[in-house]
């Protein structure tokens, strides 16, 4: 297995906390909701948020009435977790990629991160084989990927705007990478973007999830092309634009020629 020392260190030292609710993540964070919620029906699930940082989704989950344990790499996120915790619900540290729980005892598996936070393809089918091993047969399995064009579109969408990080060549090497392989490697001189990861496209992430033993229910984008909208928080905030913004991202969300532009999409799959 791969060291993910850099990862660990990224999530341990609170990298998550906060983030949903602030700039991009507040969208991110509504919208990932809005698809999850599509798939759980309305009955009372038996729920696995794994790689659930400081418990965001997994708190949203236990205040709809689920009965849910989150797993996360990073014990001071877990702790964090556990100290804000308003709704209870089990959380932990564990491994993706080793799961300490029973075979065939979840109705529903979270992979918000972890996908995207292994380099190797093995780690990352590992991953998907604990999902599917602690998952019932015909269970849902809820995976989040990040475009592997998700650097490079924003670097973009600033560019000549005070924010000219295309110019330097170490960043333009790490968008390359990205580009040709997926592979980000985050840049010494670049401390503060996120931690090395693996940057799929919608249809690679969806062949993992197959090749994991899944059969696709659904790709979503989650911000779409929501994102390049000048100003976009303060809209967001206002009630009317926000219902033109979603109608935008609800007609476009499952089209596969726009998906790409999303920073993040959703691959929903059930165990075979």
């Amino acid at each position: 297995m791969e060291d993910n020392s850099n990862v660990f260190d990224f999530y341990n030292g609170g990298a998550e906390i906060g983030r949903l609710e602030r700039g991009l993540g507040v969208v991110e964070f509504y919208r990932t909701k809005e698809i999850i919620t599509q798939y759980l029906g309305e009955s009372k699930l038996k729920i696995c948020d794994i790689g659930g940082g400081i418990g965001r989704y997994s708190e949203w989950l236990a205040e709809m009435g689920h009965d849910v344990t989150m797993i996360e790499l990073a014990p001071s996120a877990v702790e964090y977790a556990k100290k804000e915790m308003k709704t209870p619900y089990i959380a932990k540290a564990g491994d993706a990629r080793n799961i300490d729980e029973e075979d065939s005892s979840f109705d529903v598996v979270l992979l918000m991160g972890p996908l995207y936070h292994l380099m190797n393809r093995s780690d990352r089918m590992l991953v998907l084989a604990e999902a599917c091993r602690i998952l019932k047969t015909g269970g849902l399995l809820i995976a989040a990927g990040i475009s592997k064009y998700s650097s490079a579109t924003w670097a973009l969408s600033v560019y000549g705007n005070g924010v000219d990080f295309i110019d330097d060549e170490v960043y333009m090497e790490m968008l390359r990478r990205e580009m040709d392989n997926g592979e980000h490697i985050r840049p010494e001189t670049y401390p503060r973007i996120i931690a090395d990861a693996y940057f799929h496209t919608p249809e690679g992430l969806a062949q993992e999830v197959a090749d994991g033993g899944f059969e696709i229910d659904g790709k979503h984008a989650v911000e779409g092309c929501l994102w390049i909208t000048p100003e976009l928080n303060s809209k967001w905030e206002d009630p009317f634009r926000r219902e033109r913004l979603l109608e935008i991202i609800h007609a476009s969300e499952r089209d596969e020629s726009m998906m790409g532009i999303s920073p993040h999409f959703i691959v929903a799959a059930k165990k075979a």
